[in-house]
């Protein structure tokens, strides 16, 4: 018996396969394709829903020519084959028109995450995903911890990793470094968790 190395355990075209013809969630899980591999992650409950609505209306306020687009996958195969569908990018109005499913991610400004009550969110959420946008260069990662009960603010990419890594509990202000420069109350956090 012999073992495959070099390949990842799907290839980009395979999953995409899956996506086109409905595969992409089955009762309560949503299939993701990052860094080669094929993951789940549970599908989101109303108050993960409400967090984003919320932080839309936040992000309207500040940079009103700047649109939270919801779940608008990404391709973020910056040295390395993978997709991801985050929670929210911001984007101006227009800046994923006449693309595909899976989006250049060159206009985004930051990405958002709001952790699912799963397994595998340490893994996703807080390692693979930081790693992949910082890789991309998306300026800002937004991770909503409801778990850890934080706001993890992500920032300075260097093609491998993110410089500054700030938390605030749920309840304090955060700040977003440019290019957003504008700080948010997150004391509404504390309803939308378990």
């Amino acid at each position: 018996m012999s073992v495959m190395t070099g390949r990842p355990h799907m290839l980009t075209e395979e999953f995409e396969t899956l996506a086109r013809i409905g595969a992409r969630e089955v009762e309560g899980l949503r299939l993701e394709f990052i860094d080669g591999k094929l993951g789940v992650k549970a599908v989101p409950d109303g108050d993960h829903d409400r967090i984003v609505v919320w932080l839309s209306r936040i992000c309207m306020q500040h940079v009103p020519d700047l649109w939270l687009h919801v779940e608008r996958g990404l391709r973020v195969e910056h040295y390395r084959s993978g997709r991801a569908r985050p929670d929210a990018s911001l984007a101006p109005d227009g800046a994923f028109e006449g693309q595909g499913e899976w989006a250049d991610p060159a206009p985004v400004l930051m990405v958002v995450e709001v952790t699912s009550y799963d397994s595998d969110t340490d893994e996703r959420d807080r390692r693979e995903k930081p790693r992949a946008y910082a890789e991309t260069g998306i300026p800002i990662y937004l991770l909503i911890d409801r778990d850890k009960g934080l706001v993890t603010v992500h920032s300075e990419p260097d093609g491998q990793r993110y410089d500054s890594v700030r938390f605030a509990a749920f309840g304090k202000d955060v700040e977003l470094p440019e290019p957003l420069g504008f700080s948010f109350p997150t004391e509404a956090l504390k309803d939308w968790v378990r």
